[in-house]
């Protein structure tokens, strides 16, 4: 991930926009008066929080990122702004080094090793006789054979020796499988083997890249349980949730993530397609997972078992998830540490508590419904603390109200919402069955002042937001660096190219086609470069790119290969084509977006009659677009 993408996966784009426009959720975005031009009628600003992008359907035409927003409203160029959300972020820029390139050449070869790694493990769950009791062992637990292939589910044989002679003889070294967590270094000298006799869970990231692995032991003498590979410069489990490169799409059609404890809830709740299901790595669940889950959902759902959900955890604290998986399969629970979460991501967080004795992938795969039942009962955080306690106490021994209550009460005065705070508070007040003036302390009328005067100075909270489509996104980016990777390697091919879109009626291509902030400068640069005569247009772009650019230009130069043997001509079609189908995406973008405002109906009548222009003309462009892509690329 480079520093760009690390900044773009802190900050939300809703929190940054909102600092300047008044947004407002509306449908799947959020909606504002652009800042960028004078228009007090129509909201023709939106906000598409999950792919972290913005547009303006007005006057501006514009749109982009989190760095072409703030670039646009302060002036500022790339660097600038790079320095500005870097700070804001947290990030450290650390400049691009024959080093560092070097370190992330290693780390593409540790994940390959990893990967084969993977298939190793995988061939002897599936293959070898000795994985029989694994493989049994996940039949019985109810994983089927689509689960085991989809999660690359394997099995480390019961030898000290096996995976390191096995990638030894695929040169790889021994300090390399020491370096990604396979083997161990003894103290006489020499490895082994870190997994025997266990069942591998490979862990991947959110981009589905390699990390590590997850073990299980299947001889109940061994210990730990469960055991994790070590912190490498590959896998931080404080950083991995288990399950969310395939949850992330699911987390954003329900508009719901629910974080289980153990890898096989996730699997067997995949499998019977609760796919929004994630898992931490066995360590306390932290802000900045979460802050990274909300990327795809503010509604967050934590399902507890009854022991760990009970009042010894509550007043152990929930610190959100379980302890180590290496040290304990319990949960801990730390409501005040939950609520400060909430309110800082403006999320919506709940608790949910199974049956006693029973594990999540036991009750879905006996009773799917009965799953929807529970999460659907899942209550705040406030709600669910109250009432566990209140069931484990004597509610009419007057002292065990007031430890309640003792309880409770500081973790309403937790609460940002003062209409949430009344809320609990009266309901406490029922559950005890006692005067709500009861529960208001000495301390009560300091607290609500200062609570008014904090509140007055905070901008006002906005609601949950809805699911935005961002998969279009996702590929509108891949398009954009494959142009980039085009344009680098043969500049001059951009003339055939806009010969080519001329023929077919269309406009010609430019850095406008590049709504990534960091797309759009280096494209601009190529596009200088073109128009310059003193040296080659790829050197001036390399002579004029900010420091900061480097890493991600050396991956639009240097990661994406194009076929060794491909044409002149072969090229200029794969670069009209993916010029046609970007242009493509963002249009139907466009007209959903403007249908969405249409169908408000709060619009003036001019408003109303430009929005129907801009409909219009945005429909005969598509038309336009979708007649290209029927008709073969002209060149001359």
């Amino acid at each position: 991930m480079t520093a760009i993408d690390d900044i773009k996966a802190r900050i939300d784009i809703v929190d940054l926009v909102s600092e300047s426009v008044k947004l407002r959720r509306s449908g799947r975005s959020y909606t504002g008066f652009c800042p960028f031009h004078q228009n007090t009628k129509t909201p023709a600003f939106a906000v598409f929080p999950e792919s972290g992008t913005w547009r303006c359907f007005g006057q501006c035409n514009e749109g982009g990122d989190i760095f072409k927003f703030v670039m646009k409203k302060e002036g500022w160029d790339f660097s600038e702004t790079l320095k500005y959300l870097a700070q804001r972020a947290g990030v450290t820029l650390v400049p691009q080094t024959p080093e560092r390139q070097a370190a992330e050449e290693e780390y593409s070869h540790l994940r390959t090793l990893l990967e084969e790694a993977a298939a190793f493990y995988a061939y002897h769950l599936l293959q070898d006789p000795a994985g029989r009791e694994a493989l049994a062992y996940l039949q019985k637990r109810g994983v089927n054979q689509e689960s085991i292939a989809g999660f690359g589910l394997g099995y480390a044989p019961d030898s000290y020796e096996a995976c390191l002679t096995h990638f030894s003889a695929k040169n790889y070294s021994a300090a390399e499988l020491a370096q990604v967590g396979l083997v161990n270094e003894r103290d006489s000298g020499g490895y082994y083997d870190k997994f025997r006799n266990r069942i591998m869970f490979p862990i991947r990231d959110a981009a589905g890249k390699m990390a590590g692995f997850g073990a299980r032991i299947l001889d109940p003498n061994d210990q730990p349980k469960f055991l994790n590979s070590p912190q490498t410069v590959l896998f931080d489990k404080s950083h991995l949730l288990y399950g969310l490169d395939q949850a992330r799409k699911a987390i954003r059609d329900e508009d719901q993530v629910v974080i289980v404890e153990g890898y096989l809830d996730v699997i067997a709740l995949h499998q019977c397609g609760f796919k929004n299901t994630v898992s931490p790595m066995g360590t306390a669940l932290n802000e900045d997972q979460l802050r990274f889950l909300k990327k795809y959902s503010r509604r967050m759902v934590l399902a507890l078992d009854a022991d760990a959900a009970g009042e010894k955890a509550t007043l152990r604290g929930l610190e959100m998830a379980r302890q180590a998986l290496d040290r304990s399969d319990e949960i801990g629970f730390d409501a005040h540490g939950l609520l400060r979460h909430e309110a800082r991501l403006q999320a919506d967080v709940r608790v949910t508590t199974l049956p006693e004795g029973s594990d999540p992938d036991e009750v879905v795969l006996s009773d799917p419904q009965k799953w929807r039942d529970i999460l659907a009962a899942a209550q705040p955080i406030v709600m669910h603390v109250m009432e566990t306690l209140a069931r484990e106490k004597d509610l009419n021994d007057p002292k065990a109200k007031s430890a309640i209550a003792a309880q409770v009460l500081p973790l309403i005065e937790d609460v940002p919402s003062a209409v949430e705070r009344d809320t609990y508070r009266q309901r406490l007040a029922r559950l005890l069955k006692v005067d709500e003036r009861s529960l208001e302390g000495p301390q009560r009328v300091t607290q609500r002042t200062s609570r008014r005067t904090s509140r007055l100075q905070q901008p006002p909270q906005e609601p949950v937001t809805s699911k935005p489509a961002a998969a279009s996104e996702k590929q509108s980016h891949k398009m954009e660096a494959h142009l980039l990777n085009l344009l680098l390697r043969q500049p001059e091919t951009v003339y055939q190219v806009n010969r080519a879109l001329q023929i077919v009626n269309l406009h010609s291509f430019g850095p406008n086609d590049f709504e990534n902030a960091d797309h759009n400068l280096i494209a601009q640069l190529a596009f200088d470069g073109l128009s310059q005569d003193h040296m080659e247009p790829v050197d001036y772009v390399q002579t004029k790119l900010p420091e900061e650019l480097e890493e991600r230009f050396e991956q639009l130069t240097g990661r994406q290969k194009l076929e060794k043997e491909i044409t002149e001509e072969r090229m200029v079609e794969d670069f009209v084509r993916t010029v046609v189908n970007l242009r493509l995406i963002r249009t139907k973008e466009s007209l959903n977006q403007l249908r969405f405002f249409q169908e408000e109906g709060e619009q003036a009548d001019e408003d109303r009659k430009s929005i129907q222009e801009q409909i219009l003309q945005l429909t005969v462009l598509r038309s336009r677009l979708d007649q290209a892509l029927g008709k073969p690329v002209i060149t001359a």
